[in-house]
């Protein structure tokens, strides 16, 4: 067994997840990890618990320490350091003529590594940039494209059901979403019903799409005859939300006389 944590070392809700190494870590503090070789800084936000090494599907990185002032102040340090490169970066863009939208910077705790993110519909040659950017800061650059859903959750905004996006409220990853799950769930298939802010199908989507599946698979299908104290009737159509899972099998049936 092994003893883990989730830390956020971005600070936009992604959750990676460290060997304590002995260290006995409480949620809310911050900490000094090792993850690919790299050093990072974050903040622990789950509570220590213990894993089955034998289910882990990739290699952990470790909890190095919990964090002191002095690794408090360089990670400020690192972030004003990093804003100033952005703002050059942000120059060197309109220099190289490139089509994208800079939307952050960030140094590895150890400054081994400066990473800019940034959103463009299309695939961007940037190899003169980051020439560019390492001859100037002498450290790897790295250069990630984001896509559409990415972009949402930093931005934020309000979706159709009058809350704030799940992506910036709650959701820690993107999962999968089909157009199978609308139509499981007799949505219309209309771009401004089904897809959200980003211009992709909505996330939660996914929230009820196995219980409509589960509920299909026990109702009576359409078109089908059933028995009933009355007589037999046929089931001209199912509608899952209306109704009372616990008597599922009456779901949607109606009289032929009516």
């Amino acid at each position: 067994m092994k003893n883990i944590v989730g830390v956020d070392c971005t600070g936009n809700g992604k959750i990676i997840y460290f060997s304590t190494e002995g260290l006995h870590i409480k949620k809310n503090v911050t900490v000094v990890v090792e993850d690919e070789n790299h050093l990072q800084f974050g903040k622990v936000v789950t509570d220590e618990h213990p894993i089955d090494e034998k289910k882990l599907q990739q290699k952990l990185g470790k909890v190095v320490r919990i964090a002191t002032k002095r690794d408090y102040l360089r990670f400020k340090a690192n972030e004003k350091d990093a804003q100033e490169a952005l703002r050059k970066c942000k120059k060197l863009v309109k220099k190289h003529q490139l089509n994208l939208n800079l939307l952050d910077a960030r140094y590895t705790f150890d400054r081994d590594q400066l990473i800019f993110r940034f959103f463009s519909e299309t695939r961007v040659d940037f190899r003169d940039l980051a020439r560019e950017l390492a001859s100037i800061y002498r450290v790897r650059i790295e250069l990630r494209q984001i896509g559409v859903r990415d972009k949402a959750k930093e931005v934020g905004g309000i979706g159709s059901c009058g809350q704030q996006l799940c992506c910036s409220r709650f959701l820690k990853d993107f999962d999968s979403v089909s157009i199978s799950m609308a139509k499981n769930q007799n949505l219309a298939l209309s771009p401004n019903k089904i897809n959200g802010c980003c211009g992709r199908l909505l996330c939660c989507l996914k929230y009820e799409d196995d219980v409509y599946k589960e509920c299909k698979n026990v109702a009576s299908k359409s078109e089908s005859a059933v028995s009933t104290m009355q007589g037999e009737i046929s089931v001209l159509d199912v509608n899952i939300p209306i109704e009372n899972i616990g008597d599922i099998e009456n779901v949607g049936v109606k009289s032929e006389n009516n």
